[in-house]
């Protein structure tokens, strides 16, 4: 079994130099603006989903569903991300592959329909604003 693993893991990147040649003998330059712009983009989705990941942490905390649905798809985007920052294709069709899985958005049955614990209850009358007012001249 370590024996198999260990040359999946050895054939892995010599199929994917095999095949940046063998793509690179037949499109040329047009292959290294490919790389240089997936590896762009990947760059750009990593910095996204770091700046994001606060925000929508605290949006799904404040909704009441499970934080770790979130946890789950950032770090999905990120090893996307480092995926296509790779030079390959192979590795780039397994982070479009990573990117195209959908992602569960129903909540936890315990929490769908509970308000959220920082709401009170509206007041019996909402048109009266209590304060004291002084004029001066």
């Amino acid at each position: 079994m370590r024996f198999l693993i260990g040359l999946i893991l050895l054939a892995f990147p010599i199929a994917e130099i095999w095949l940046l040649i063998e793509l690179a003998d037949a499109y040329g330059w047009l292959l290294l603006l490919y790389l240089v712009g997936i590896g762009w983009l990947g760059l750009q989705l990593i910095r996204q989903e770091k700046a994001a990941l606060n925000g929508r942490m605290m949006q799904n905390i404040m909704a009441g569903a499970h934080p770790l649905k979130v946890v789950f798809g950032s770090a999905r985007n990120i090893i996307a991300g480092v995926l296509l920052m790779l030079p390959g294709v192979m590795t780039d069709m397994i982070a479009a592959v990573l990117l195209l899985i959908p992602i569960k958005t129903h909540t936890l049955p315990n929490t769908q329909h509970q308000a959220p614990p920082y709401q009170d209850k509206p007041s019996a009358n909402d048109d009266v604003i209590e304060g004291e007012f002084r004029r001066e001249d």
